[in-house]
């Protein structure tokens, strides 16, 4: 089957922190352009001539809404080719070629049955919140929903408002912080290891990890899980972001 490829319109760009920025895309096409929450599309960009330099994949950062409205939640890195040319040449109304969606990190098919451990840096974020989003907006059932989301600093905590509503909406959903470069009484100091390590030390087989982020941080916390506390592999999930 041959690989469509959709055109996009930045409808509004949204700056987060100083240096993340969501970007919302219109799908310029007659058909519903539908997805699970979790998954990616592949933007193609003018920035090399050669198709591993043009091709950035992007997780979905909103619930599928049947509007044709994508979000993308993106943070600026230092001599990233693909981000300096969103963050300097796109504007509202710039269009955008993508093809997708793609990806099987996806949104659990057991909340109901399983405890559901997401773990996740930086824009790691951006899938458990189309989750997240999906699961208020379809009044998804699940038994038990705790997020870790570990940044640098207190100004670049994405997304707090949302977490606290889904947090007060739902006694079974709880999410943690961690700071690494700042200190802040709201909040835990570190990194995302220690909280996980100490919180989910007694195994359960009816708890399901699924970590976004950076390959450093998906390694030492897939060695953390399995080796240091003993879960099963088939009990964790991932993506790599970036």
């Amino acid at each position: 089957m041959a690989t469509r490829w959709y055109k996009g319109v930045v409808s509004q760009i949204q700056p987060l922190t100083e240096i993340t920025s969501q970007f919302t895309i219109s799908v310029e096409d007659d058909e519903i352009f539908d997805y699970l929450p979790g998954q990616f599309v592949t933007f193609d960009l003018p920035v090399g001539e050669k198709r591993m330099q043009r091709w950035r994949s992007y997780s979905i950062a909103n619930a599928p809404d049947r509007n044709n409205k994508l979000e993308f939640c993106i943070v600026r890195s230092e001599g990233g080719l693909a981000t300096e040319y969103l963050f300097e040449n796109i504007s509202v109304g710039s269009e955008i070629k993508f093809k997708g969606p793609d990806g099987i990190f996806v949104i659990p098919k057991d909340l109901v049955t399983n405890e559901i451990v997401m773990i996740c840096t930086g824009t790691g974020i951006a899938p458990f919140r189309s989750m997240w989003q999906y699961i208020d907006q379809q009044q998804l059932p699940f038994k038990k929903i705790h997020l870790i989301f570990g940044t640098r600093f207190v100004n670049s905590i994405l997304y707090r408002d949302e977490l606290e509503s889904m947090k007060n909406k739902y006694s079974n959903f709880s999410f943690d912080i961690v700071l690494s470069r700042e200190n802040h009484h709201d909040y835990h100091h570190g990194y995302i290891h220690h909280l996980y390590l100490n919180r989910y030390a007694d195994l359960k087989e009816d708890r399901r990890f699924y970590i976004c982020g950076w390959s450093g941080m998906i390694d030492e916390t897939l060695d953390n899980l399995t080796n240091k506390l003993g879960y099963d592999k088939a009990q964790i999930r991932n993506e790599l972001y970036g």
